[in-house]
């Protein structure tokens, strides 16, 4: 949200998926590692975030470099966990945000299409709600 949507000035996490099960274990502690460089805390890289996942969408590759790649999560897929999440202001002020980013003149049901697949099993009658109070908020009643 912060450099992908610039949101919002900073944030206290990276939110992260490690795709290569095998290698988690060497992923968390390169994270510790570079905790302890930069005096950050130790749960900077935040991997929580696959409760919020259902597949990978084919968004942009945002970083590369030998034995990593960095992707970030089409709109319709990140839209769709913060639709799933709906914790707190956050959640709503960058689903608000995501939303915005959508072409102008996409209507409901083309928006709804991009978010639905990516709606964790469960969550999608609260996410469904979130989006149309949003909807409403912002572009009125179709």
């Amino acid at each position: 949200m912060v450099l992908a949507y610039k949101a919002r000035l900073s944030t206290y996490d990276v939110d992260a998926v490690i795709i290569a099960p095998t290698e988690t274990r060497i992923v968390r502690e390169l994270v510790e590692v570079i905790a302890a460089e930069r005096g950050w805390p130790k749960d900077w890289l935040n991997d929580a975030v696959k409760g919020y996942m259902k597949d990978l969408s084919a968004g942009p590759t945002v970083f590369s470099a030998p034995g990593i790649e960095v992707r970030s999560p089409s709109l319709g897929q990140v839209l769709a966990m913060k639709l799933s999440a709906w914790r707190d202001d956050v959640d709503i002020a960058d689903a608000r945000r995501l939303l915005e980013e959508f072409p102008a003149g996409s209507d409901r049901e083309t928006v709804w299409k991009e978010i639905e697949p990516y709606l964790v099993p469960g969550d999608e009658l609260k996410a469904q709600y979130a989006f149309l109070d949003l909807w409403e908020a912002l572009h009125g009643q179709d």
